[in-house]
């Protein structure tokens, strides 16, 4: 078990399991302008992870962290989530069927 997460394996078994949900959301019709924002953050961040498993140097494990945040960022801009509108409508009860 050691070798399989200080090879970088375990990450890459990961990256295979997003690359797997990416064909999967495709398939089912999203576009993939809409799966490689949202599933881009994550696959940066096990890039990390994998480089630091490897002992790779400092800027293959800070490089990927980095860029992570903004992808994510974007993708919340680009579902419009970060608009005082949605922020301020989805803490209303009509929004979750109450009265």
């Amino acid at each position: 078990m050691h070798e399989f997460f200080a090879s970088g394996r375990a990450a890459d078994a990961v990256l295979c399991v997003l690359a797997v949900e990416a064909i999967w959301l495709i398939a089912r019709g999203n576009s993939w302008r809409d799966v490689v924002p949202a599933l881009l953050p994550a696959v940066l961040m096990i890039v990390a992870v994998r480089a630091a498993l490897t002992g790779a140097p400092w800027p293959w494990v800070s490089i990927p962290l980095a860029l992570a945040f903004p992808v994510h960022i974007y993708d919340l801009y680009r579902r419009g989530m970060l608009s005082r509108k949605n922020a301020s409508s989805a803490s209303t009860p009509s929004d979750h069927g109450e009265k």
